[in-house]
């Protein structure tokens, strides 16, 4: 298992934009965020292969969210733009994915976590 650090995060007003970073302590393949709002179940919000170009989002952040990674400084980035209210929420990065692809968006596969950054989106 790999430890996470999570960086980045805060406040915006809405429409703004943030990039959160994830660094891992060793080799990843798949790394994913997700992110829980208060009351609400950890969601997917996106994922990456450690080839890079295969990319997966969750339809509510399609075309407004872009993860990417760097492979040689073992990190992997979310860029959040034309934030929303409902984007409010902690955020976490997960390795260490332990099932099927088809699996991808589902969080108990995952055994490494970050240890989360707030993201919070005012009106």
């Amino acid at each position: 298992q790999v430890e996470l650090v999570q960086s980045g995060g805060g406040l915006v007003q809405v429409g703004g934009s943030l990039k959160l970073s994830c660094t891992a302590s060793g080799r990843t393949d798949k790394v994913a965020w997700f992110r829980q709002a208060p009351g609400e179940d950890r969601e997917f919000v996106a994922a990456i292969h450690r080839g890079a170009s295969s990319t997966l989002y969750a339809d509510s952040v399609k075309a407004r969210f872009t993860v990417s990674r760097d492979i040689a400084k073992r990190t992997v980035f979310l860029e959040m733009n034309s934030l929303k209210p409902e984007d409010t929420a902690i955020y976490y990065c997960a390795a260490d994915f332990t099932s099927i692809l088809s699996a991808i968006r589902v969080s108990r596969y995952y055994r490494s976590w970050g240890q989360g950054t707030q993201v919070t989106v005012s009106s």
